[in-house]
């Protein structure tokens, strides 16, 4: 499903007022870290805590807006503190001269997407896919629709027809 959910594909769909009811990419909504890399956000002071418990000192973005990547946003701690921390093993390499941790700033595009799947009309939509999905397979896998015969459109589209075309006949068979 994440593969319906590429920045292109939600654009799209959102200009022609079309609903994606697929799970965005797992790295877009939650980010690729691992559960011990992780640390934590105090929401009043806006910033992360390393995991030793001390605070960032500053905050900046990183990179251009709307130029199809994601803005991070960059926390800076302080060396110092790092240099004699306990924790320091694995998170601080001596004589580095700044400690930082990034968080990729989800685009509007995404948020929106996000808040989308938290919908009943999403969740009810949701619970179809597995028979789409299904018959998808059967085109692909049984059919010969993974890959096309001939060359343009044309053949392309008779091909997909007699594909679909196949499966109803048989799905009309098995029903009389």
């Amino acid at each position: 499903d994440g593969a319906y959910t590429g920045t292109e594909n939600i654009k799209q769909a959102s200009d022609q007022n079309i609903k994606v009811v697929a799970k965005l990419n797992i790295t877009i909504a939650q980010g690729a870290r691992k559960e011990e890399d992780k640390f934590d956000y105090n929401k009043d002071a806006d910033r992360f805590v390393c995991p030793a418990g001390h605070i960032a000192i500053r905050k900046a973005k990183q990179g251009k807006k709307n130029v199809g990547k994601n803005q991070a946003e960059t926390h800076y701690f302080d060396v110092e503190k790092c240099k004699s921390c306990p924790l320091k093993e694995g998170c601080y390499k001596d004589g580095s001269k700044t400690k930082t941790y990034s968080v990729t700033v989800k685009s509007n595009l995404h948020q929106k997407q996000i808040a989308f799947q938290e919908t009943d009309f999403y969740k009810d939509k949701a619970k179809h896919r597995y028979k789409i999905e299904a018959k998808n397979s059967e085109l692909k896998n049984v059919h010969g629709y993974d890959r096309a015969t001939s060359y343009g459109i044309d053949s392309m589209q008779m091909q997909g027809a007699m594909a679909i075309f196949t499966v109803n006949l048989k799905r009309i068979l098995k029903l009389i």
